[in-house]
Protein backbone atom coordinates (compact mmCIF):
# COMPACT_ATOMS: atom_id res chain seq x y z
CA UNK A 1 0.00 0.00 0.00
CA UNK A 2 1.37 3.21 -0.85
CA UNK A 3 2.12 6.66 1.58
CA UNK A 4 -0.93 8.85 1.96
CA UNK A 5 0.05 12.21 0.37
CA UNK A 6 -0.92 15.43 1.90
CA UNK A 7 -0.98 18.42 -0.47
CA UNK A 8 -0.54 21.93 1.17
CA UNK A 9 -2.21 24.22 -1.41
CA UNK A 10 -3.53 28.18 -0.74
CA UNK A 11 -2.77 31.66 -2.51
CA UNK A 12 0.49 33.26 -2.34
CA UNK A 13 2.49 34.27 0.29
CA UNK A 14 0.21 32.85 3.23
CA UNK A 15 2.90 30.86 4.76
CA UNK A 16 2.46 27.28 3.11
CA UNK A 17 6.87 26.35 2.66
CA UNK A 18 6.72 27.65 6.48
CA UNK A 19 4.34 24.77 7.29
CA UNK A 20 6.10 22.24 4.89
CA UNK A 21 9.42 23.12 6.37
CA UNK A 22 7.94 22.73 10.29
CA UNK A 23 5.87 19.12 9.77
CA UNK A 24 9.12 17.77 7.59
CA UNK A 25 11.26 18.83 9.83
CA UNK A 26 13.79 20.54 8.15
CA UNK A 27 14.02 23.48 5.94
CA UNK A 28 13.43 21.98 2.76
CA UNK A 29 11.29 24.51 0.58
CA UNK A 30 12.61 28.24 0.48
CA UNK A 31 10.67 30.79 2.34
CA UNK A 32 10.90 34.08 1.69
CA UNK A 33 8.42 36.98 2.07
CA UNK A 34 7.91 37.33 -1.85
CA UNK A 35 4.54 35.87 -3.11
CA UNK A 36 5.58 33.30 -5.81
CA UNK A 37 8.77 32.30 -4.23
CA UNK A 38 7.71 28.13 -4.39
CA UNK A 39 7.43 27.54 -8.10
CA UNK A 40 7.90 23.74 -7.74
CA UNK A 41 6.58 21.31 -6.13
CA UNK A 42 8.48 19.54 -3.22
CA UNK A 43 7.70 16.69 -1.35
CA UNK A 44 8.90 14.82 1.90
CA UNK A 45 8.04 11.61 3.42
CA UNK A 46 6.88 12.66 6.98
CA UNK A 47 6.14 10.55 10.28
CA UNK A 48 3.69 11.31 12.58
CA UNK A 49 2.76 8.85 15.74
CA UNK A 50 2.14 5.04 13.87
CA UNK A 51 1.78 6.69 10.48
CA UNK A 52 3.35 7.40 7.88
CA UNK A 53 2.76 9.87 4.79
CA UNK A 54 4.12 11.90 1.63
CA UNK A 55 3.94 15.84 2.13
CA UNK A 56 4.06 17.80 -1.20
CA UNK A 57 4.89 21.96 -1.06
CA UNK A 58 2.70 24.00 -3.57
CA UNK A 59 3.26 27.20 -5.34
CA UNK A 60 0.15 29.98 -4.68
CA UNK A 61 -2.68 29.66 -6.31
CA UNK A 62 -3.59 32.68 -8.57
CA UNK A 63 -7.85 31.74 -9.40
CA UNK A 64 -7.26 34.48 -12.12
CA UNK A 65 -3.80 35.50 -13.46
CA UNK A 66 -2.35 36.37 -17.00
CA UNK A 67 1.01 35.73 -15.91
CA UNK A 68 2.33 32.55 -17.67
CA UNK A 69 4.25 31.58 -14.48
CA UNK A 70 1.74 31.68 -12.28
CA UNK A 71 -0.78 30.03 -14.57
CA UNK A 72 1.56 26.99 -14.54
CA UNK A 73 2.15 27.08 -10.27
CA UNK A 74 -1.89 26.70 -10.49
CA UNK A 75 -2.16 24.06 -12.81
CA UNK A 76 0.92 22.24 -10.37
CA UNK A 77 -1.18 23.00 -7.61
CA UNK A 78 -4.63 21.99 -9.02
CA UNK A 79 -2.44 18.55 -10.11
CA UNK A 80 -1.61 18.05 -6.59
CA UNK A 81 -5.07 18.13 -5.35
CA UNK A 82 -5.89 15.30 -7.34
CA UNK A 83 -3.51 13.40 -6.45
CA UNK A 84 -3.48 13.87 -2.96
CA UNK A 85 -5.62 12.16 -0.08
CA UNK A 86 -6.13 15.16 2.35
CA UNK A 87 -5.50 18.57 1.30
CA UNK A 88 -4.27 21.41 3.36
CA UNK A 89 -5.59 25.07 2.44
CA UNK A 90 -3.77 27.37 4.30
CA UNK A 91 -4.86 31.19 4.94
CA UNK A 92 -3.25 33.92 6.84
CA UNK A 93 -5.01 34.95 9.54
CA UNK A 94 -3.14 38.28 9.97
CA UNK A 95 -4.52 39.30 6.27
CA UNK A 96 -8.15 37.49 6.65
CA UNK A 97 -10.37 36.21 4.71
CA UNK A 98 -9.76 37.83 0.65
CA UNK A 99 -11.63 36.98 -2.57
CA UNK A 100 -9.13 34.85 -3.37
CA UNK A 101 -9.13 32.49 -0.61
CA UNK A 102 -13.07 31.93 -1.38
CA UNK A 103 -11.93 30.89 -4.87
CA UNK A 104 -9.13 28.72 -3.89
CA UNK A 105 -11.88 27.02 -1.58
CA UNK A 106 -14.40 27.14 -4.71
CA UNK A 107 -11.48 24.89 -6.55
CA UNK A 108 -11.14 22.58 -3.66
CA UNK A 109 -14.86 21.82 -2.99
CA UNK A 110 -15.52 20.51 -6.95
CA UNK A 111 -12.00 18.22 -5.93
CA UNK A 112 -14.01 16.64 -3.95
CA UNK A 113 -11.29 16.08 -1.24
CA UNK A 114 -10.89 15.57 2.15
CA UNK A 115 -9.75 19.32 3.15
CA UNK A 116 -8.23 20.82 6.27
CA UNK A 117 -8.64 24.75 6.87
CA UNK A 118 -5.17 25.81 8.21
CA UNK A 119 -5.48 29.31 9.38
CA UNK A 120 -2.05 30.26 9.38
CA UNK A 121 0.04 32.96 11.83
CA UNK A 122 -1.81 32.45 14.70
CA UNK A 123 0.77 34.36 17.12
CA UNK A 124 -1.90 34.57 19.97
CA UNK A 125 -4.52 32.32 20.38
CA UNK A 126 -6.75 34.03 22.93
CA UNK A 127 -6.28 37.34 21.19
CA UNK A 128 -6.82 36.35 17.51
CA UNK A 129 -9.84 33.68 18.26
CA UNK A 130 -12.42 36.18 16.35
CA UNK A 131 -10.42 36.84 14.17
CA UNK A 132 -10.15 32.49 13.24
CA UNK A 133 -13.74 32.25 13.55
CA UNK A 134 -13.98 34.55 10.29
CA UNK A 135 -12.90 31.44 8.72
CA UNK A 136 -16.14 29.74 8.72
CA UNK A 137 -17.44 31.73 6.12
CA UNK A 138 -15.30 29.82 3.52
CA UNK A 139 -17.59 27.06 3.65
CA UNK A 140 -14.81 24.38 3.84
CA UNK A 141 -14.49 23.19 7.61
CA UNK A 142 -13.38 24.10 11.14
CA UNK A 143 -10.69 26.20 10.67
CA UNK A 144 -7.44 25.12 12.26
CA UNK A 145 -5.44 27.98 14.43
CA UNK A 146 -2.00 27.15 14.18
CA UNK A 147 1.62 29.02 13.84
CA UNK A 148 3.54 27.34 11.62
CA UNK A 149 6.77 29.63 12.57
CA UNK A 150 6.12 29.03 17.04
CA UNK A 151 5.19 25.21 15.75
CA UNK A 152 1.89 26.36 17.84
CA UNK A 153 -1.02 23.91 17.11
CA UNK A 154 0.71 21.57 14.75
CA UNK A 155 0.37 18.30 16.68
CA UNK A 156 -3.51 18.82 16.69
CA UNK A 157 -3.46 19.61 12.77
CA UNK A 158 -1.65 16.16 11.86
CA UNK A 159 -3.89 14.08 14.24
CA UNK A 160 -6.94 15.33 12.11
CA UNK A 161 -4.77 14.84 8.84
CA UNK A 162 -4.24 11.55 9.94
CA UNK A 163 -7.95 10.69 11.07
CA UNK A 164 -8.34 10.80 7.46
CA UNK A 165 -6.10 8.80 5.21
CA UNK A 166 -7.90 6.08 3.57
CA UNK A 167 -7.92 2.75 4.67
CA UNK A 168 -7.36 0.93 1.46
CA UNK A 169 -7.61 -3.01 2.56
CA UNK A 170 -8.35 -4.30 -0.85
CA UNK A 171 -4.57 -3.47 -2.04
CA UNK A 172 -3.38 -4.77 1.48
CA UNK A 173 -4.77 -8.30 0.92
CA UNK A 174 -3.79 -8.02 -2.64
CA UNK A 175 -1.20 -10.20 -2.60
CA UNK A 176 -0.37 -10.35 -6.81
CA UNK A 177 3.33 -9.02 -6.97
CA UNK A 178 3.64 -5.22 -7.81
CA UNK A 179 6.54 -4.15 -10.61
CA UNK A 180 7.32 -0.81 -11.15
CA UNK A 181 8.77 0.18 -14.85
CA UNK A 182 11.05 3.13 -14.64
CA UNK A 183 13.60 5.12 -15.90
CA UNK A 184 13.99 8.29 -17.90
CA UNK A 185 11.74 9.41 -20.69
CA UNK A 186 11.63 7.82 -23.91
CA UNK A 187 13.44 4.50 -23.20
CA UNK A 188 10.41 1.92 -24.10
CA UNK A 189 8.76 1.60 -20.71
CA UNK A 190 5.49 1.59 -22.64
CA UNK A 191 6.65 -0.38 -25.54
CA UNK A 192 7.59 -3.19 -22.74
CA UNK A 193 4.28 -3.27 -21.76
CA UNK A 194 2.36 -3.20 -24.81
CA UNK A 195 4.35 -5.90 -25.86
CA UNK A 196 3.85 -8.44 -23.02
CA UNK A 197 0.36 -7.47 -23.20
CA UNK A 198 0.39 -8.28 -27.18
CA UNK A 199 -1.89 -4.87 -27.53
CA UNK A 200 -1.39 -1.22 -27.37
CA UNK A 201 -2.77 -0.87 -24.44
CA UNK A 202 -0.18 2.38 -23.01
CA UNK A 203 0.12 4.74 -25.37
CA UNK A 204 3.57 4.33 -27.24
CA UNK A 205 5.34 7.92 -28.53
CA UNK A 206 8.77 8.88 -29.80
CA UNK A 207 7.81 11.89 -28.10
CA UNK A 208 9.72 12.04 -24.36
CA UNK A 209 7.57 12.43 -21.51
CA UNK A 210 4.32 10.99 -23.04
CA UNK A 211 3.24 9.14 -19.97
CA UNK A 212 1.77 11.42 -17.48
CA UNK A 213 0.62 9.33 -14.76
CA UNK A 214 1.45 5.84 -13.31
CA UNK A 215 -1.12 2.96 -15.08
CA UNK A 216 -1.57 0.19 -13.29
CA UNK A 217 -1.86 -2.99 -15.91
CA UNK A 218 -2.43 -6.76 -14.67
CA UNK A 219 -0.06 -9.43 -16.98
CA UNK A 220 -0.52 -12.93 -16.44
CA UNK A 221 3.09 -15.05 -17.35
CA UNK A 222 2.83 -18.55 -17.27
CA UNK A 223 -0.44 -18.71 -15.22
CA UNK A 224 1.27 -16.29 -12.63
CA UNK A 225 -0.45 -12.85 -12.15
CA UNK A 226 1.54 -9.74 -11.58
CA UNK A 227 0.37 -5.63 -11.90
CA UNK A 228 2.81 -4.35 -13.44
CA UNK A 229 2.69 -0.34 -12.93
CA UNK A 230 3.92 2.19 -15.91
CA UNK A 231 5.29 5.67 -14.68
CA UNK A 232 6.56 8.55 -16.79
CA UNK A 233 10.09 9.05 -17.50
CA UNK A 234 12.26 11.45 -15.01
CA UNK A 235 14.45 13.78 -16.56
CA UNK A 236 17.43 16.26 -15.12
CA UNK A 237 14.91 18.97 -13.34
CA UNK A 238 17.23 21.81 -15.68
CA UNK A 239 15.58 20.13 -18.49
CA UNK A 240 12.06 20.20 -17.01
CA UNK A 241 10.34 22.22 -19.70
CA UNK A 242 6.77 21.46 -18.92
CA UNK A 243 5.47 21.73 -15.27
CA UNK A 244 3.32 19.03 -15.44
CA UNK A 245 6.18 16.53 -15.14
CA UNK A 246 7.25 17.93 -11.86
CA UNK A 247 3.67 15.98 -11.27
CA UNK A 248 5.05 13.16 -12.82
CA UNK A 249 8.25 13.10 -10.37
CA UNK A 250 5.90 12.00 -7.61
CA UNK A 251 3.90 9.69 -9.29
CA UNK A 252 7.14 7.78 -9.68
CA UNK A 253 8.24 7.62 -6.00
CA UNK A 254 4.32 6.74 -5.08
CA UNK A 255 4.93 4.00 -7.68
CA UNK A 256 8.47 2.96 -6.32
CA UNK A 257 6.89 2.73 -2.82
CA UNK A 258 3.58 0.54 -4.14
CA UNK A 259 5.91 -1.55 -5.81
CA UNK A 260 7.56 -5.12 -4.80
CA UNK A 261 10.10 -5.04 -7.36
CA UNK A 262 11.17 -2.14 -9.46
CA UNK A 263 12.58 -2.60 -13.23
CA UNK A 264 15.18 0.32 -14.34
CA UNK A 265 15.26 0.65 -17.60
CA UNK A 266 18.20 1.92 -19.09
CA UNK A 267 18.44 2.73 -23.47
CA UNK A 268 21.44 0.81 -24.40
CA UNK A 269 22.19 3.72 -27.03
CA UNK A 270 22.60 6.14 -24.61
CA UNK A 271 24.43 4.22 -21.70
CA UNK A 272 24.04 4.35 -18.31
CA UNK A 273 23.93 8.07 -16.67
CA UNK A 274 23.75 10.26 -13.73
CA UNK A 275 20.22 10.38 -14.03
CA UNK A 276 19.61 6.52 -14.01
CA UNK A 277 21.60 6.49 -10.63
CA UNK A 278 19.24 9.05 -9.45
CA UNK A 279 16.39 7.30 -10.04
CA UNK A 280 17.84 3.63 -9.11
CA UNK A 281 18.31 5.75 -5.37
CA UNK A 282 14.70 5.79 -5.09
CA UNK A 283 14.62 2.08 -5.03
CA UNK A 284 17.18 1.77 -3.18
CA UNK A 285 16.31 4.15 -0.39
CA UNK A 286 13.05 2.29 -0.13
CA UNK A 287 14.46 -0.92 -0.19
CA UNK A 288 12.71 -2.60 -3.16
CA UNK A 289 13.70 -5.37 -5.11
CA UNK A 290 15.83 -4.21 -8.77
CA UNK A 291 16.34 -5.20 -11.71
CA UNK A 292 18.13 -3.18 -14.59
CA UNK A 293 16.94 -4.16 -18.18
CA UNK A 294 19.26 -2.82 -20.44
CA UNK A 295 16.58 -1.80 -23.41
CA UNK A 296 16.96 -1.30 -27.35
CA UNK A 297 19.90 -3.90 -26.99
CA UNK A 298 19.06 -5.07 -30.79
CA UNK A 299 19.77 -1.72 -32.01
CA UNK A 300 23.49 -1.01 -31.15
CA UNK A 301 26.60 -3.11 -32.84
CA UNK A 302 27.80 -5.47 -30.35
CA UNK A 303 30.81 -8.08 -30.31
CA UNK A 304 32.02 -10.83 -27.60
CA UNK A 305 32.83 -7.73 -24.71
CA UNK A 306 29.72 -5.64 -25.18
CA UNK A 307 27.77 -7.44 -22.16
CA UNK A 308 30.50 -7.84 -19.97
CA UNK A 309 31.40 -3.85 -20.55
CA UNK A 310 28.35 -2.72 -20.27
CA UNK A 311 27.67 -4.10 -17.23
CA UNK A 312 31.03 -3.37 -15.54
CA UNK A 313 29.56 0.70 -17.08
CA UNK A 314 26.21 -0.17 -14.67
CA UNK A 315 28.23 -1.17 -11.78
CA UNK A 316 30.56 1.59 -11.88
CA UNK A 317 28.04 4.41 -11.99
CA UNK A 318 25.29 1.73 -9.74
CA UNK A 319 28.04 1.13 -7.29
CA UNK A 320 25.33 1.54 -4.68
CA UNK A 321 23.78 -1.43 -5.55
CA UNK A 322 25.97 -4.06 -6.46
CA UNK A 323 23.05 -6.75 -5.86
CA UNK A 324 20.62 -5.58 -8.85
CA UNK A 325 19.47 -7.99 -11.56
CA UNK A 326 20.76 -7.27 -14.75
CA UNK A 327 19.42 -8.16 -17.94
CA UNK A 328 19.41 -7.16 -22.16
CA UNK A 329 16.41 -6.70 -23.89
CA UNK A 330 14.37 -5.32 -26.48
CA UNK A 331 10.63 -4.23 -25.45
CA UNK A 332 10.29 -3.67 -29.39
CA UNK A 333 11.66 -7.16 -30.30
CA UNK A 334 10.37 -8.88 -27.35
CA UNK A 335 13.90 -10.36 -27.26
CA UNK A 336 15.03 -12.43 -23.63
CA UNK A 337 11.56 -10.91 -21.58
CA UNK A 338 10.57 -14.53 -20.77
CA UNK A 339 14.08 -13.96 -18.77
CA UNK A 340 12.75 -11.02 -17.10
CA UNK A 341 9.85 -12.81 -15.64
CA UNK A 342 12.70 -15.59 -14.27
CA UNK A 343 14.58 -12.62 -13.10
CA UNK A 344 11.04 -11.10 -11.14
CA UNK A 345 10.87 -14.53 -9.52
CA UNK A 346 14.45 -14.97 -8.15
CA UNK A 347 14.19 -11.64 -6.98
CA UNK A 348 10.01 -11.78 -5.53
CA UNK A 349 11.83 -14.69 -3.52
CA UNK A 350 14.98 -13.23 -2.16
CA UNK A 351 13.29 -10.13 -0.88
CA UNK A 352 11.20 -12.10 1.03
CA UNK A 353 13.39 -14.75 2.48
CA UNK A 354 13.87 -15.39 6.06
CA UNK A 355 16.95 -16.93 7.48
CA UNK A 356 16.78 -19.26 10.63
CA UNK A 357 18.80 -17.70 13.58
CA UNK A 358 20.59 -20.26 14.63
CA UNK A 359 21.48 -20.80 10.51
CA UNK A 360 22.34 -16.97 10.27
CA UNK A 361 24.68 -17.14 13.30
CA UNK A 362 26.27 -20.46 12.38
CA UNK A 363 27.56 -18.08 9.16
CA UNK A 364 28.06 -15.11 11.39
CA UNK A 365 30.87 -17.40 13.52
CA UNK A 366 32.42 -18.53 10.68
CA UNK A 367 32.53 -14.82 9.15
CA UNK A 368 34.21 -13.61 13.02
CA UNK A 369 36.64 -16.81 12.60
CA UNK A 370 38.06 -15.34 9.17
CA UNK A 371 38.11 -11.86 9.94
CA UNK A 372 38.41 -10.67 13.37
CA UNK A 373 35.50 -7.82 14.49
CA UNK A 374 38.17 -4.56 14.65
CA UNK A 375 39.25 -2.51 17.61
CA UNK A 376 39.64 1.03 18.82
CA UNK A 377 41.68 2.28 21.37
CA UNK A 378 42.45 -1.28 23.02
CA UNK A 379 38.66 -1.93 23.35
CA UNK A 380 37.54 -4.98 20.69
CA UNK A 381 34.52 -5.34 19.08
CA UNK A 382 32.85 -8.26 20.39
CA UNK A 383 29.61 -9.59 18.11
CA UNK A 384 27.22 -11.57 20.22
CA UNK A 385 24.77 -12.62 17.39
CA UNK A 386 22.57 -11.86 14.81
CA UNK A 387 18.90 -12.14 14.22
CA UNK A 388 16.67 -11.38 11.26
CA UNK A 389 14.04 -8.72 12.15
CA UNK A 390 11.98 -8.39 9.01
CA UNK A 391 11.64 -8.76 5.27
CA UNK A 392 10.73 -6.87 2.25
CA UNK A 393 13.83 -5.80 2.49
CA UNK A 394 15.45 -8.48 4.75
CA UNK A 395 17.08 -6.70 7.72
CA UNK A 396 19.35 -7.78 10.56
CA UNK A 397 19.69 -6.81 14.41
CA UNK A 398 23.26 -7.13 15.21
CA UNK A 399 23.95 -7.09 18.81
CA UNK A 400 27.24 -6.10 19.71
CA UNK A 401 29.37 -4.83 22.91
CA UNK A 402 29.55 -1.63 21.85
CA UNK A 403 28.14 -0.30 18.46
CA UNK A 404 30.57 2.52 18.34
CA UNK A 405 33.17 -0.08 17.40
CA UNK A 406 31.40 -1.88 14.64
CA UNK A 407 32.53 0.09 11.08
CA UNK A 408 30.73 0.28 8.25
CA UNK A 409 33.31 -1.89 6.53
CA UNK A 410 33.15 -4.53 8.97
CA UNK A 411 29.36 -4.65 8.30
CA UNK A 412 29.88 -4.84 4.91
CA UNK A 413 32.21 -7.82 5.04
CA UNK A 414 29.29 -9.41 6.95
CA UNK A 415 26.68 -8.65 4.55
CA UNK A 416 29.15 -10.01 1.84
CA UNK A 417 29.33 -13.32 3.89
CA UNK A 418 25.40 -13.36 4.14
CA UNK A 419 25.49 -13.14 0.21
CA UNK A 420 27.65 -15.63 -0.05
CA UNK A 421 25.70 -17.91 1.65
CA UNK A 422 21.73 -17.43 0.92
CA UNK A 423 22.76 -15.32 -2.65
CA UNK A 424 19.78 -12.73 -2.23
CA UNK A 425 20.53 -11.66 -5.14
CA UNK A 426 18.36 -8.38 -6.41
CA UNK A 427 17.02 -6.97 -3.08
CA UNK A 428 19.09 -4.60 -0.54
CA UNK A 429 19.75 -5.78 2.87
CA UNK A 430 19.64 -3.55 5.94
CA UNK A 431 21.59 -4.05 9.19
CA UNK A 432 20.85 -2.53 12.70
CA UNK A 433 23.78 -2.00 15.22
CA UNK A 434 22.41 -3.04 18.63
CA UNK A 435 24.44 -2.54 21.73
CA UNK A 436 23.70 -5.50 24.42
CA UNK A 437 25.57 -4.89 28.02
CA UNK A 438 27.80 -7.11 28.82
CA UNK A 439 27.59 -9.03 32.33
Amino acid sequence: MSKPIVAIVGRPNVGKSTLFNMIAGERIAIVKDTPGVTRDRIYADVSWLNYSFTLMDTGGIEPETTNQMLRNMREQAEMAIEMADVVLFVVDVQQGVLDADYKVADLLRKGNKNVVLVVNKVDSYEKMLPDVYEFYNLGIGDPHAVSSINKMGLGDLLDEVTALFPKDEDEMEDERPRVAIVGKPNVGKSSLINKLLGENRVIVSDVAGTTRDAIDTEIIWDGKEYIFIDTAGLRRKNKIKEEIERYSILRTVSAVERADVVVLMIDATEGVTEQDAKIAGIAHDRGRGMIIAVNKWDAIEKDNHSVREFTNKIRQVLSFMPYAEILFISAKTGQRLPKLFDALETVIQNHALRIATGVLNEILMEAVAMQQPPSDKGRRLKIYYMTQVSVKPPAFAVFVNDKRLMHFSYTRYLENKIREAFGFGGTPLRFFIRQKKEK
